[in-house]
């Protein structure tokens, strides 16, 4: 069966086709950081034009790469939800078209759930059950996962996600577009231990709060002033900053895995989304895994951002659950994960 997955919710364009046969076969994922990084965010009717403006090209090169035609296509899977209405809706016509055009189905994707499941795509895949930690832009989650589409949220961030707190953290220390990554890539130079940042809720329950943290780092570039600022001691004072943070952060979610798994008994644990990429805290659940004995697993960093296979793999795994008649366009900017109704076919 060859699914086309379209992954239009944010600031990227991601294309692919999941053969079940032989896995991804091809895929293309544009970002749109030229765009918006002079906004220093996503301007969302900027990210819609550009979905528009890019998706079919896009779809023509992969389905070509791929050895086949659209009319080869089985299904068709787009992310529905969560995500920037206008960016999603892009998707959603666009792959309602085509399966309309085609007499396909058309299969809308929780873009959290294919978050979750990316990891299948990698060799030695978990099995159910296991924990999940969301951990992206919009969402900081522990999830228990029993099978596909049976989810429970055991926790979340109370305030802001980690992707967030990176994101404004990076303002405030005026770091480029896209925050995040340049965050973690400044921390590389600094001093973990330089500054005593909060760890809240650290060992309470399995909640999270990342806003505390980020004012904490506002509250101490105001106390160190010009001197933040000004050459080369300002640049090191900065990256010392940048990775006390991120340390803070990273024992956090470790922390908070490691409650999470003890008190479910689970014995796998799943990294997914953008955070998840971090080469800290991939590193130190890693450790922290092995020293507890659990196994974790995350997939490799190209699918932990928005990408097109992901949404393929999980239309897949949900072909069972696809509407018959005419293709009906679904985009849901909220949409909670544990809404999701289970299934037992699709997956395996």
């Amino acid at each position: 069966m060859k699914v086309l997955g379209i992954e239009t919710s944010c600031d990227e364009t991601g294309v692919a086709v999941y053969d079940s046969a032989d896995g991804i076969v091809a895929e293309a994922l544009y970002s749109q950081i030229e765009i918006h990084e002079r906004f220093g965010g996503v301007v969302p009717e900027l990210a819609s034009r550009d979905h528009a403006a890019r998706l079919a090209p896009m779809i023509g090169n992969v389905v070509a790469e791929a050895g086949i035609t659209l009319r080869d296509l089985d299904a068709v899977a787009y992310t529905a939800g969560p995500g920037l209405i206008g960016a999603l809706m892009v998707g959603g016509s666009l792959a309602a078209s085509l399966g309309y055009a085609l007499g396909i189905p058309v299969i809308p994707v929780h873009h959290m759930e294919a978050h979750l499941l990316a990891a299948m795509l990698e060799p030695g895949p978990p099995a159910f059950p296991f924990l999940a930690l969301l951990v992206s832009g919009g969402h900081t989650q522990l999830v228990a996962v029993s099978g596909l589409g049976d989810y429970e949220l055991l926790g979340a961030t109370l305030d802001d996600a980690a992707g967030e707190a990176f994101d404004k953290v990076a303002r405030l220390l005026e770091l480029p577009y896209p925050g995040g990554p340049a965050l973690a890539k400044l921390a590389e130079s600094g001093d973990p231990g330089a500054y005593a940042l909060p760890r809240p809720l650290l060992n309470k329950g399995l909640e999270l709060s990342f806003s505390g943290l980020k004012t904490a780092v506002l509250r101490l570039l105001e106390r160190l002033g010009s001197a933040a600022r000004d050459g080369g001691q300002g640049a090191q004072i900065r990256a010392d900053i940048a990775a006390s943070f991120q340390a803070a952060v990273v024992e956090t979610l470790v922390n908070k895995c490691g409650l999470a798994m003890r008190s479910t008994g689970l014995e796998r644990l799943v990294i997914a989304g953008g955070v998840g990429a971090n080469r800290d805290l991939r590193r130190t659940l890693k450790e922290r895994g092995q020293r507890d004995g659990y196994a974790v697993h995350y997939p490799r960093p190209a699918l932990c951002t928005d990408n097109g296979a992901m949404i393929a793999y999980a239309g897949w795994c949900r072909r069972a659950t696809a509407g018959t008649g005419l293709p009906r366009i679904e985009a849901r900017p909220r949409w909670p994960l544990e809404a999701l109704e289970p299934i037992t076919s699709g997956a395996s």
